[in-house]
């Protein structure tokens, strides 16, 4: 090739480095920057040939340092956000008849200390695709309210492709999107709390590096596949309604019941929320199908008196407290056992987490061992369920007493840290190996 075909082929190269981001977003951009690298590595290897090693010696170095220069990654550059998704959840996507560009949605759960991805498939409808487990959130159950409280975010964001950060300090991160409309209208202030990785937060979702490597790859093919933006829902908890009777005495339930009515409208539909916020408080559109609507007004319906009778048949109301945030019990596993996660932020905190503060004590049916039914009926019929549903052998919640209150004390609790008068215990099995080699597989419901 001669010199002048390969100065006009550079200049091709950058063209489409430069208009290529605008046309087709990151995937123009990286397409310019292999071109120009590899045309950096030609030039290199046509330097050597006799033909150009004749050019006058200024000449010949300066194509040199083009070709040197070209042929580097460019300025900026992260080879870790352009990690591949795993093969493992690509034939997890196949098996859930969906595709890596296709639309992406997340769900946050404090409590749990999970976040679920969730997928389109090519009926249109969102799919679980797998979750992963949260090794750190800070603050306590609840919104944010002011910077420095350390509150991981509650509540509806949208994250576009400006608020990914591929050269974060925390390895990689995007930004949630806090304050949103609802956040602001209540003077909530704040900014730059993440997804992010290693073990550290201070108002953040920390998933270590290795979690949100493959999260970020996920959301980064979303993108690039055409979603302007990909939705961020933050909860509390799992919002069933035994949850919501259980909490009914937290200050901040009329907050959470405007999130459980964006939960369970996800739940019914499958589809993305339509979100806004009208005097303060968050409305969602109607979906544009009517089956789907009415599947959502359905849902509502059957929630509510799900929680009404949960309270009817004497459900406790408690208030969970902790420290400062918590951490899934996976990871808690793996700090006893010495593993190494990065920075973990306040881990003396995690041996006070999520301790349930009884408010009023269960009666009724929910008093009984096992607590109460999961399937809530009337009558006669609700005890009958209660009876069938106790395990032979419940265990025993353990108590402590303090300030002349009564703690129950979960026998699953996490035990980093956990000083021996609490007489905390682990029960929850050992995630298997592949976890940590290998792609992240969808947990199962015992692990949470």
């Amino acid at each position: 090739m001669g010199l002048q075909p390969l100065i006009v082929r550079i200049a091709a190269a950058k063209m489409n480095q430069v208009f290529g981001w605008q046309r087709s977003g990151a995937d123009g951009k990286a397409a310019g920057y292999r071109m120009q690298s590899r045309l950096g590595v030609k030039i290199l290897a046509a330097l050597s040939a006799p033909a150009l090693g004749a050019l006058p010696t200024p000449i010949w170095v300066l194509l040199l340092l083009v070709a040197s220069l070209l042929a580097a990654p460019p300025a900026g550059a992260s080879p870790k956000s352009e990690q591949p998704i795993p093969a493992a959840t690509l034939t997890l996507m196949q098996s859930r008849d969906t595709a890596p560009d296709a639309p992406i949605l997340m769900r946050a759960f404090k409590k749990e200390s999970e976040i679920e991805v969730w997928k389109r498939n090519h009926s249109g409808r969102y799919v679980l695709l797998k979750s992963f487990p949260i090794c750190r959130w800070s603050g306590k159950l609840g919104p944010k309210v002011a910077q420095g409280d350390r509150q991981s975010p509650e509540g509806f964001y949208s994250v576009g492709p400006r608020q990914m950060n591929p050269n974060s300090a925390y390895y990689l991160s995007f930004d949630t999107g806090f304050p949103n409309a609802y956040d602001k209208a209540h003077g909530a202030s704040g900014s730059a709390l993440m997804v992010h990785g290693t073990c550290s937060s201070a108002g953040c979702y920390a998933m270590t590096d290795k979690g949100v490597a493959e999260i970020f790859a996920l959301a980064r093919e979303a993108l690039r596949g055409g979603q302007n933006a990909f939705q961020f829902q933050a909860y509390p908890f799992k919002m069933t309604a035994q949850n919501m009777a259980r909490y009914r005495a937290d200050s901040n339930i009329g907050f959470w019941r405007q999130l459980k009515e964006g939960f369970d409208r996800f739940e019914a539909t499958g589809e993305e929320l339509g979100v806004g916020v009208v005097n303060g408080r968050y409305v969602f559109a109607p979906s544009s199908d009517p089956a789907n609507e009415a599947l959502a007004v359905a849902r509502r319906t059957r929630e509510q008196e799900r929680v009404a009778s949960f309270i009817g048949l004497g459900s406790a109301a408690v208030r969970t407290v902790y420290s400062d945030g918590g951490q899934n019990p996976y990871f808690t596993a793996l700090l006893r056992k010495g593993a190494d996660l990065g920075m973990v932020s306040r881990p003396e905190t995690l041996a006070y987490a999520g301790i349930d503060e009884v408010l009023t004590p269960a009666r009724g049916v929910c008093a009984r061992k096992g607590g109460c039914p999961d399937i809530v009926l009337r009558g006669p019929d609700a005890s009958k369920a209660a009876d069938a549903q106790k395990p032979a052998n419940p265990p025993a919640p353990r108590v402590v007493f303090s300030a002349g209150r009564v703690i129950a004390i979960r026998t699953t609790e996490p035990v980093t840290l956990m000083p021996i008068l609490l007489c905390y215990k682990l029960s929850l099995p050992t995630p298997p190996q592949t976890i940590i080699a290998g792609a992240m597989p969808i947990l199962p419901d015992a692990w949470f």
